[in-house]
């Protein structure tokens, strides 16, 4: 029976079942979110990585869930469960045996379609090279060439023409360094968790770096364990199982052309070429996040010294608003109780709570006219119109009102501004320059 497509007693779920079976759990290789139950085997020890060496030692070894889910989008399995935490790879290696006739001719063809692919001297890197025979034989068919193999846990150097670095590969330093013609990753992104991002940021790095480096992947396959209805293929080392159709959607979503697809093995695994090639878009978001980085810390320095200016002046201060905005403005930078004392906001419900991480007891805005102040500090700049009208409906006095912009406080009410809407009409009518502040 498929079980693959069949409940436990055959008969088929309907549409009300499914809706009410559906959970909530991320896709590693499309990030869609929603998945349905797909294999809930027996807990289960860990079946490749436990290396047992008594039968009274393997009877006791702790059980691990199996809760294999599918997602409702491209398809792909996974458990959702898993706890990369729970598997040893830096105690046990987790390497693949098959020495058969089927899986060395794949290998040596494998070989040959790269070697082909490849510039007279190149530079090829492997994204965990295990017991680098594979990268050795790359070496072996093209000697001109470079080969670095990246692996915290991989076998040390036996071949004196390999570079093997038992670390993990680092994008933003290694592409710099290395810039590799073709980077491999055979049956590395079945154990990890976040596939897709490992893809996107090698795509966007070297797309950072101004190259455009091939890319050969080799994961497991499972479209035939589906259309057999084969259980085994589950178990918890392997959290994250392909199909043909979540492999294409994760390159689809990676930044990664697809030259060449194809299965190997009687089709128990697939493989891609695929040409990295983040969109320019994406580096441009990167450049306009460092560039706002910056802006946002020569910013912080700048507001400091103003707030360090306003305090010395003398000048009686109120912050209007104590959570929210206002709070992070406070908290970033260092207006605390000692120097303003003084918030108040226009929700009541917010009233006799304090400001979270500097402290200050929030006030209602009413005690503004017993207590008038020269002053008001508006964080949330968006809001400064609304209550600048707000004080004037209420009779609020005022000298000033400053709100930070571009690094900097300024008058909001008399200095050019993006929040200034309406404000010519505004200032005019407010005659906010209230007489009775120099009596006090």
């Amino acid at each position: 029976m498929d079980t693959a497509k069949s409940g436990a007693a055959g008969a088929k779920p309907n549409a009300v079942e499914l809706a009410s079976r559906l959970v909530s759990a991320t896709c590693p290789a499309c990030g869609h979110h929603v998945a349905a139950p797909f294999y809930s085997g027996r807990r289960q020890p860990l079946a490749t990585l436990g290396w047992p060496r008594t039968a009274s030692e393997a009877k006791s070894m702790p059980d691990l869930p199996l809760d294999f889910v599918r997602c409702t989008s491209c398809g792909h399995v996974f458990n959702s469960s898993f706890d990369y935490g729970q598997v040893p790879y830096s105690k046990m290696p987790n390497l693949m045996f098959n020495r058969g006739t089927l899986w060395s001719g794949f290998l040596r063809a494998c070989c040959q379609e790269i070697v082909r692919r490849l510039p007279a001297k190149p530079t090829v890197v492997e994204i965990g090279y295990g017991d680098a025979g594979f990268l050795s034989a790359l070496s072996a068919a093209c000697p001109a060439g470079r080969f670095i193999g990246f692996d915290p846990h991989g076998a040390a150097a036996e071949d004196t023409r390999l570079e093997l670095r038992q670390e993990l590969f680092d994008p933003c330093v290694h592409l710099g360094e290395l810039r590799p013609d073709l980077i491999v990753s055979r049956h590395v992104l079945e154990h990890l968790t976040d596939p897709l991002g490992f893809i996107q940021h090698i795509a966007l790095a070297a797309a950072c770096l101004g190259f455009r480096p091939l890319m050969y992947l080799e994961v497991p396959c499972i479209d035939r364990a589906l259309e057999t209805g084969r259980t085994e293929d589950f178990y918890y080392e392997h959290n994250s199982h392909f199909t043909t159709g979540s492999f294409c959607r994760m390159l689809e979503a990676s930044g990664a052309r697809l030259e060449t697809l194809g299965h190997g093995y009687d089709r128990e695994l697939v493989y891609a070429f695929v040409r990295l090639e983040a969109r320019a878009e994406l580096v441009q978001h990167g450049f306009d996040a460092l560039a706002f980085n910056v802006a946002a810390a020569d910013a912080g320095v700048g507001m400091r010294e103003d707030l360090a200016q306003l305090c010395a002046s003398g000048k009686r201060v109120a912050i209007w608003g104590g959570t929210g905005k206002s709070a992070a403005f406070l908290c970033a930078h260092g207006a605390d109780a000692d120097r303003f004392p003084l918030v108040v906001d226009s929700d009541a419900a917010k009233v006799g709570t304090h400001v979270p991480g500097t402290g200050q007891l929030i006030r209602f805005r009413d005690w503004l006219k017993q207590h008038p102040v020269e002053a008001v500090l508006i964080p949330a700049q968006w809001r400064a119109a609304d209550i600048v009208r707000e004080m004037r409906e209420q009779s609020i006095a005022f000298e000033t009102v400053l709100i930070p912009h571009r690094g900097r406080l300024i008058d909001f009410l008399n200095t050019s501004h993006p929040y200034d809407v309406s404000l010519s009409n505004l200032a005019r009518a407010l005659e906010c320059r209230c007489p009775e502040l120099s009596e006090v």
